[in-house]
């Protein structure tokens, strides 16, 4: 299932932004082998609710023994990549850096992700999601005006900044190693990815189109017509109608008489005026207002929260009484699937190692290099 069947990727658990991207690669049909601690590693809850595991098998290996690390790259030999979340240099330590992996299989593409680098002065030191948005300017760029940067949870920096980079680059790597016959390391880095997502504000920027001041300009509530607004209810709708048509129908819609909105002198009243017709009423019934409006407003909802659109789609799906997204993008001829639920550490070792040709299974499990749970 997914277009992605038929590629074997080994996956050294991490946390945050690795896992979210075997997790992709899996949902595009890639057998990822999760290899884990045998005692598992950081965790937000029970294994059955770290969504980030699901879709793939879990084998527990101590990679502190060197029967366990030639387990992995007997495993290795069969596959196209291998994704590593470590500080840079760990790897090779452990005895399965790049090096190590292609002097068994020279077409394996390597996949590190890492918050710094794999170089520059940052790179061995401790970070996160908020540290790398800070330092690439993506986090300076959130907020209101007069008002501290704000924290968008950590969905830009580790997921869109570091995860999503890391799928694109294992893909690319991928389909350049079908032609050269060799495989490569890619660096994706959430430092470079973030500043990467800020390309069009900093030509904005250039222009003169762009403040440094946040919350002055067209995309980050500067703009009363590109904000949220409370409701009734305490609520909010999000309010994105930027263009000419899209906002004579919201201004339609709230039935009020409102000043120029080319002159930027008239935001503030404009703004208040915004506020004030969006209280009269609550959000169910501003949201039945615009069902069928181009005015680009849409109810701010609560996390996997409920909607028509998101019912008909099947953004979000059901699985053992958890409530999730489901795979996205979509295919018309090689449909994704949510496949299984997440593992606890070390559920499948036997098996997967099985399936995957590891001959001495009974062994490494005497020896505890591996681990059954």
């Amino acid at each position: 299932m997914g277009p992605l069947s038929g590629v074997k990727v080994v996956e050294l658990a991490g946390i945050g932004p690795a896992p979210f991207g075997c997790m992709l690669l899996a949902e595009l049909g890639a057998d990822v082998l999760r290899i884990e601690r045998p005692g598992g590693g950081l965790a937000m809850g029970p294994p059955e609710f770290e969504l980030l595991n699901r879709g793939r098998r879990s084998v527990a290996l101590d990679l502190k023994k060197p029967e366990a690390v030639a387990a992995v790259l007997q495993l290795v030999v069969r596959a196209d990549a291998l994704v590593e979340g470590f500080r840079p240099g760990v790897a090779e330590r452990l005895g399965l850096g790049p090096d190590d992996c292609w002097a068994v299989n020279r077409r394996l593409v390597y996949g590190r992700m890492t918050g710094w680098g794999q170089d520059g002065p940052l790179a061995q030191t401790a970070g996160h999601d908020i540290d790398y948005l800070g330092l690439s300017g993506a986090l300076h760029a959130i907020g209101r005006a007069g008002g501290p940067p704000q924290v968008p949870a950590n969905l830009l920096g580790d997921f869109a900044g570091g995860s999503l980079y890391l799928v694109i680059g294992v893909l690319a790597a991928l389909h350049e190693a079908r032609s050269s016959g060799q495989g490569q390391v890619v660096d994706a880095a959430i430092v470079d990815g973030s500043a990467h997502l800020t390309t069009m504000l900093l030509g904005a920027l250039a222009a003169g189109n762009w403040s440094q001041q946040r919350g002055t300009n067209l995309l980050d509530t500067g703009a009363p017509f590109y904000d949220v607004y409370e409701t009734a209810d305490g609520q909010y709708v999000g309010v994105g109608a930027i263009e000419p048509a899209f906002y004579d129908q919201l201004i339609a819609g709230l039935g009020i008489t409102v000043p120029d909105r080319h002159d930027p002198a008239n935001w503030p009243e404009l703004r208040k005026q915004l506020a004030e017709a969006f209280r009269q009423r609550t959000q169910a019934e501003w949201t039945e207002v615009f069902a069928d409006a181009d005015a680009c407003v849409a109810p701010v909802l609560p996390l996997a929260g409920e909607h028509p659109h998101l019912t008909a789609r099947q953004v979000f799906v059901e699985q053992d009484g958890v409530r999730q997204p489901a795979p996205a993008p979509r295919f018309s001829r090689t449909p994704t699937r949510l496949g299984d639920p997440p593992a606890r550490p070390g559920e499948h070792t036997r098996e997967a190692l099985t399936d995957w040709g590891i001959t001495d299974v009974d062994d490494l499990l005497r020896s505890g290099a591996a681990v059954q749970n």
